[in-house]
């Protein structure tokens, strides 16, 4: 009588269990994996944005005194520092969601480094997958300045900016995880092209002076730091101004992309970036003639973010690099053998 095969314990299985999910996630990722990494990465790179927005606006900047350490006597939120508890508390949570952040971003470097395609490693991934953690870390020493400066505006400014330019790295990443290596064939004409990245230039652009706005104003990050020695007033119409000029390049857009009969996906991105531009020029007049009330900042930064991120993703749409089989209109057949029909 032949014996029974012992039936694994859970035990044992776990450790089966785990390297399954290790191997298939992160040592050998399929293509389904890495853009899931990469999306994490994305929601992750949106998450700096708001939780470094929220320090600021909540007037938590110096709720750490120290950095690397929170105090000069201890690491976490401890002890007196000069502020109060929920500002200190804001400010280490912020530097606990940064660690949490960057080893999201390691594992999707080491995803973006162990993943193949039938040609081989996508060294394009990998460099796009390396902007995340080295930025984070770029964040992390500008931290340490803004602090160690006490909040000096322009160095805030630079530190929120970063952010901002990592959310394009990984917004890229997000998209070219799911494209395959061949060159890009626009979609439409070359003049609606450079219009959707006009489009982003002046989110850009607005992103950038909305915040010498904040450092210009009462939410600086603590209320009695240095500000830019600017005209509130006037920065703050600038602002405006931007947002006008971006309200009429979006409609520009609209019209030249059912003009030039894009994608339908590339209209209804440019139909909901409009709609959030309308959203976010609401908030932007209602936050200034209700003395800037933090939570609603927060809600118009957010919407900063939101628009940011679309007007990112819309050139992406524009073209397409899927492979395309043999003998399509836009990819030419190769040479025939002399003596034969059939190509080489």
């Amino acid at each position: 009588m032949e014996p029974v095969p012992a039936v694994p314990t859970t035990a044992a299985a776990a450790p089966q269990w785990w390297w399954r999910f290790l191997s298939g996630a992160l040592l050998a990722p399929s293509t389904i994996a890495l853009r899931r990494w990469a999306g994490a990465g994305l929601v992750t790179s949106i998450l700096i944005v708001l939780t470094g927005a929220g320090v600021r606006l909540s007037q938590s900047g110096l709720g750490c005194t120290n950095w690397p350490d929170c105090t000069a006597t201890s690491l976490v939120a401890s002890g007196a520092t000069g502020d109060s508890l929920v500002h200190r508390w804001v400010e280490f949570g912020n530097r606990l969601v940064t660690v949490a952040i960057f080893i999201v971003a390691i594992g999707l470097f080491i995803a973006a480094w162990r993943y193949r395609d039938s040609v081989g490693r996508r060294r394009d991934l990998v460099w796009l997958a390396a902007a995340q953690p080295a930025a984070i870390v770029v964040q992390a020493v500008l931290g340490g300045f803004v602090v160690l400066t006490k909040l000096n505006p322009a160095l805030v400014s630079l530190h929120f900016l970063a952010s901002v330019a990592l959310l394009a790295a990984a917004v890229a990443l997000y998209v070219r995880c799911q494209e395959s290596r061949e060159p890009g064939r626009p979609l439409v004409p070359r003049p609606v092209q450079l219009l959707a990245l006009g489009v982003v230039g002046a989110v850009a652009l607005m992103m950038t002076v909305g915040t010498v706005v904040t450092g210009t104003g009462p939410l600086a990050g603590a209320p009695d730091v240095a500000r830019y020695s600017l005209p509130l007033e006037g920065v703050t119409q600038f602002h405006a101004d931007i947002g006008w000029l971006l309200a009429g390049l979006g409609v520009a857009l609209l019209l030249a992309l059912h003009l030039g009969q894009a994608p339908r996906r590339a209209v209804r991105l440019a139909w909901l970036g409009a709609g959030l531009v309308a959203v976010q020029g609401v908030v932007g007049y209602a936050q200034y003639f209700s003395g800037l009330p933090a939570g609603l900042v927060w809600v118009h930064v957010t919407g900063s973010t939101a628009i940011w991120v679309v007007a990112l993703f819309l050139p992406y749409t524009l073209r397409d690099r899927s492979a395309l089989p043999p003998g399509h209109p836009a990819e030419p057949l190769p040479e025939a053998d002399p003596g034969t029909s059939l190509p080489r």
